[in-house]
């Protein structure tokens, strides 16, 4: 049993570090190649980092959410656009209550986006930061030698980063379209299933981060020595890297112990005057598989809307790892708002 919560636990901490980091090549890309226009427009409307924040936490999974901790981090986007990210997104659970009750699902998603917009903009309001929040001291910033102009070929040699880098992007493809790194039926984030069929389908997303890690691939074979080296290796895999992985394996394997001897279910099922509060207090816990029971519970009739409501708002599956890994007063700063904001609006639910 422990070898295959380690496992499990290993190889979801391998899709996170990966995912988070081939986001964050991607973003590096795009930043340099637009001369750092990219982000310019982005840094100057706090309420249009909201906005775009909110859609990626819409995004179903933690893809979204992890290019929106990727931006907070590098002093991109603002807090608020942070906690609206976190209050959007619903995490694996997106999957499944598209899956198991659709309509239901898009209202819910609507309601999370209007109130995940409306907090981060009134908690940047509110929250005036002495100096820019940078949790990153190497944000995504142009080097003279970005902007120096350079002929075909030069200033590219096959160093053993290009390689390193390129072997372990090719690696992670592999994994992605051959499902080695799919989640395990058994594991901490066990699937729910209908009648034998998978509805926590992310095959499709797998497919897509693998086109993506293709770009990945380009940038490693045709980037110049300095910004391969500079901005991807010592920048995102030597500073990001190590910290996203190490923690999002610890935190996982942790919660995986925990949940082979906390029969929550049950617990629930015992206590159901404190729902909202219960279903908040869960979300805290930065992994999807405990957020699955009070989804499956709606699905039967068992729990009420505001239930659903505050465990979605709570909860934001793996997208808050890598805010973890970066910076832990971050993570409790923005974790305490969503829980205050959940426990509002499901008792706000409650009595309309």
């Amino acid at each position: 049993m422990i070898v295959d919560l380690i496992l499990d636990s290993l190889r979801n901490a391998v899709l996170i570090a990966g995912l988070v980091v081939v986001m964050m090549m991607l973003i590096e890309t795009l930043n340099i190649n637009s001369r750092g226009g990219l982000f310019a427009a982005l840094r100057k409307s706090k309420a249009g980092q909201v906005v775009v924040s909110a859609l990626l936490g819409l995004i179903p999974g933690c893809m979204g959410g992890f290019a929106a901790v990727s931006l907070y981090t590098h002093g991109i986007v603002s807090f608020g656009a942070l906690v609206a990210m976190m209050i959007a997104s619903s995490g694996d659970e997106a999957f499944v209550m598209l899956a198991m009750f659709p309509k239901d699902a898009l209202w819910i998603f609507l309601i999370l986006f209007a109130v995940a917009v409306a907090v981060g903009i009134v908690t940047d309001l509110l929250h005036k930061p002495k100096r820019p929040e940078r949790l990153c001291e190497a944000e995504f910033s142009i080097h003279e030698e970005d902007e120096a102009p350079h002929h075909h070929g030069e200033g590219r040699h096959l160093s053993w980063k290009r390689v390193t880098m390129f072997t372990g992007t090719a690696l992670f493809i592999a994994a992605l379209v051959t499902g080695s790194l799919e989640h395990g039926e058994d594991g901490p984030e066990a699937v729910a299933m209908a009648g034998g069929i998978n509805l926590l389908s992310e095959e499709w997303m797998y497919w897509l981060f693998g086109a993506l890690s293709l770009i990945v691939l380009a940038v490693l074979v045709f980037g110049k020595d300095h910004f391969v080296e500079e901005h991807l290796w010592h920048h995102i895999i030597v500073r990001h890297l190590p910290s996203v992985f190490l923690w999002s394996f610890g935190v996982l394997l942790l919660v995986g112990v925990l949940m082979n001897y906390l029969d929550l279910s049950a617990w629930i099922g015992s206590n159901t005057a404190l729902m909202i509060l219960l279903a908040t207090l869960v979300g805290i816990i930065p992994e999807s598989g405990p957020h699955l029971i009070f989804v499956t519970l709606y699905a039967s009739g068992v729990i009420p809307f505001p239930v659903l409501l505050a465990s979605c708002i709570s909860q934001d599956g793996h997208a808050s790892l890598p805010l973890l890994a970066e910076s832990k007063r971050g993570f409790l700063r923005a974790k305490l708002l969503n829980c205050a904001v959940a426990l509002a609006a499901g008792f706000a639910a409650m009595l309309l």
